[in-house]
């Protein structure tokens, strides 16, 4: 029929030209109701009832597709007005509730993970330090993946020339404090999990705060923060996964000298001179490098929780993202390491 191949060009058309939806539907009302008039006004006889059909058959079947559409919007209203459903609680056994099966079901058919190894995920108690370059996607992976409860420290605030790598954040976030949009934003992801914002850094003196944790991940980008975690660690007796990233390489480790490998001091006994390792604010840095370090450091993190797999301990990941270059360098413990041969750090 001429008049059903009319609406398929037309149709045709509209894809082709990416019309917005409301745009087709008033294109092939008018086409509609051109036919209708077209065939009611035209004798019986005429050569152009070649078109197809006749008026009252047209009429109906543009009834019906008005009531089809009228009942599909029906529905998108009253979805839309609907409020959202509450995630399903954790059942009091400590089993996984259906949502959260669902949820992590990629993991739980992985064989190196599978529901053991999710619900240790779900178990954990891991403190996050820093919600910039490298907080952000660690966040979020870490969150997504079910970490039941996450610390997460930063004193700064959220500004324009963070949007540039640190992707948990919003253009109409600016001023906001970075752990708690953080915070908020890794909820939103995954209601399963909890997590605690602290408005500030932490420090050498921060040793009982990181005991109450399994696992600590260090994304800061000065030496100075990076040491005061370390001590802290080291006298809490907690693994240290750490990140760092300049320009256009990053690196990622485990330290953790309760276990046999080395700490951050072990490696780096006194701070660089000065501007020999400069910060990202002063040197740049591409803004795709801390996603990538980020989820190194979530991916790491994972596996130390579930004991998947061979951790970074005694080894340093190193990548450089200019040349597309990635290796593996061995790192020990020094006896004579100013933090961790201490004797409070040998009885841990």
């Amino acid at each position: 029929m001429l008049g059903l191949w009319l609406l398929a060009g037309l149709v045709a058309l509209a894809l082709f030209l990416r019309l917005p939806g409301r745009v087709l539907l008033a294109m092939l009302g008018c086409l509609w109701l051109g036919i209708v008039l077209f065939l009611a006004l035209l004798p019986e006889a005429a050569p152009a009832r070649a078109i197809g059909g006749t008026a009252a058959q047209w009429l109906l079947a543009g009834g019906v597709a008005a009531l089809i559409l009228s009942y599909r919007a029906l529905l998108g209203h009253l979805r839309a007005r609907a409020p959202d459903p509450q995630p399903a609680a954790a059942t009091d056994d400590g089993s996984m509730s259906g949502a959260e099966l669902d949820r992590y079901a990629r993991h739980i058919v992985l064989r190196e993970v599978g529901g053991a190894g999710q619900m240790r995920l779900r178990g954990a108690r891991v403190l996050i330090v820093g919600a910039g370059g490298l907080g952000a996607p660690l966040c979020l992976y870490l969150a997504a993946a079910g970490v039941g409860r996450m610390t997460l420290a930063d004193d700064d605030t959220v500004s324009l020339s963070n949007l540039q790598r640190q992707v948990i954040f919003r253009s109409d976030q600016r001023g906001e404090v970075k752990s708690r949009a953080a915070a908020a934003a890794m909820a939103a992801l995954n209601p399963h999990v909890e997590v605690t914002a602290l408005e500030r850094r932490i420090t050498g003196a921060d040793a009982g705060l990181i005991a109450g944790h399994d696992l600590v991940l260090d994304g800061t980008d000065s030496f100075a923060s990076r040491e005061a975690v370390n001590r802290a660690c080291v006298a809490a007796g907690v693994p240290l996964l750490a990140g760092a990233i300049a320009q256009w390489e990053g690196q990622v480790t485990l330290y953790d000298p309760a276990h046999g490998g080395p700490c951050l001091a072990c490696l780096f006994p006194e701070a660089p001179a000065p501007g020999l390792a400069p910060a990202c604010a002063e040197a740049g840095v591409v803004g795709a490098l801390p996603g990538v370090i980020g989820s190194l450091m979530a991916l790491e993190a994972i596996k130390h929780l579930t004991g998947a797999g061979q951790g970074l301990r005694g080894r340093m990941l190193i990548f450089d993202g200019l040349y597309g270059e990635t290796r593996t360098i061995h790192i020990t413990r020094r006896a004579d390491c100013p933090v961790c041969s201490t004797p409070l750090a040998a009885l841990r």
